[in-house]
C-alpha cells in the first residue's frame, strides 16, 4: 500500500472508531444546526480533528480541505480532502449508511483515497493506477449495460428548496429511464457502492468535493467514468457529478445535461 494512502486509512480508522462510540448513546450527541436541513454534531467536529491530526503528524505541510474547518491557508502541491462524517443526518438518527472520506490531490487531481463504513467495518481504497479495493479485494463497476436494468443511486437538494422543481422533473425522468432510484443520504458511501458494483450509476447536484473526491477515484481505478451533468471531466468543484460503468454513464448523460448548471453558468 502507498505509505500516504496507509497514514489515510489510519485517519479513516481514527475517524470511524469516533463515530462508532458516539452511536452507542446517540441520545448524548450534541447537535447544532448549519443551515436549514443542514446538522453538524460534536461528532464530525472530533472526527475531523482526529483525522487532521493524523495527516499533519505524518505530513505537517500538506494542506487541508475540510467540511467542517474549511481550507488551510498554507500552500502546498498537495491537498487532503476531508468529510469526517458523511451522512450526518442519517447519523443522528441511527440510520446507519454514514462514512468518513478521505483523499488526497497532488497538483488538483486526486491521487489516493479512502471510503471507510464505520458501522459495516468496510474499507474502501484506491490509488491511482493501481486498481480499487475493498478490504483488500479487487473491485470492479458493475456490469449492466442498460439503464433500463439498472439500480441507480442520487441525492436531491435539502439546504435550499428552489433546485425541488427542476429536481421533480429529473426525478421523475431517471425514474421512468432505470430499474430503480435510491437516495440513501451519503454521497461519498454511494460512490464507493458504485466502485463496488453495488449501484450501477449516481448522480447528485449542489455537492462539495469533499463528498466526491475519494468516491471519483474509487470509481475510475474501478473501471468506471466520472464527470458532470455535460459528461465534462470537470466535477471536483462544480457542484454536480455523475458516475457508472462506461454504458451506464453514456446513457444518464444525456438525460442529465439538461439539468446541468455548469451548462447555465457558461451561458
Amino acid at each position: 500500500m502507498h505509505p500516504m494512502l496507509n497514514i489515510a486509512v489510519k485517519a479513516a480508522r481514527r475517524g470511524g472508531q469516533i463515530i462508532n462510540r458516539a452511536s452507542l448513546d446517540l441520545d448524548l450527541v450534541q447537535v447544532s444546526k448549519k443551515q436549514h436541513n443542514d446538522f453538524v454534531t460534536e461528532v464530525d467536529k472530533a472526527s475531523e480533528a482526529a483525522i487532521i491530526d493524523t495527516l499533519k503528524t505524518a505530513y505537517p505541510d500538506h494542506a487541508i480541505l475540510a467540511e467542517e474547518s474549511g481550507k488551510s491557508d498554507n500552500e502546498s502541491e498537495f491537498q487532503w480532502i476531508i468529510d469526517p462524517l458523511d451522512g450526518t443526518t442519517n447519523f443522528i438518527h441511527g440510520f446507519q449508511y454514514y462514512c468518513v472520506s478521505i483523499a488526497l490531490a497532488h497538483k488538483g487531481i486526486v491521487t489516493q483515497a479512502v471510503v471507510y463504513d464505520p458501522t459495516r467495518n468496510d474499507l474502501f481504497t484506491a490509488s491511482r493506477g493501481r486498481g480499487a479495493f475493498l478490504n483488500d479485494r479487487r473491485i470492479r463497476v458493475g456490469r449492466r449495460d442498460r439503464l433500463a436494468d439498472g439500480l441507480i443511486g442520487t441525492g436531491f437538494p435539502f439546504r435550499e428548496k428552489e433546485g425541488l422543481e427542476a429536481y421533480n422533473r429529473l426525478f421523475t425522468e431517471m425514474t421512468n429511464s432505470c430499474a430503480g432510484l435510491r437516495r440513501p443520504g451519503a454521497a461519498a458511501l454511494d460512490l464507493a457502492n458504485v466502485a463496488a458494483g453495488r449501484l450501477d450509476g449516481f448522480f447528485e447536484q449542489g455537492i462539495n468535493a469533499w463528498d466526491v473526491a475519494a468516491g471519483s477515484l474509487l470509481i475510475t481505478e474501478a473501471g468506471g467514468l466520472v464527470g458532470n451533468y455535460t459528461g465534462d471531466s470537470e466535477f471536483l468543484h462544480v457542484g454536480e457529478i455523475v458516475a457508472g460503468n462506461p454504458k451506464m454513464y453514456a446513457q444518464m448523460v444525456p438525460i442529465l445535461s439538461k439539468y446541468s448548471r455548469t451548462k447555465q453558468q457558461a451561458a
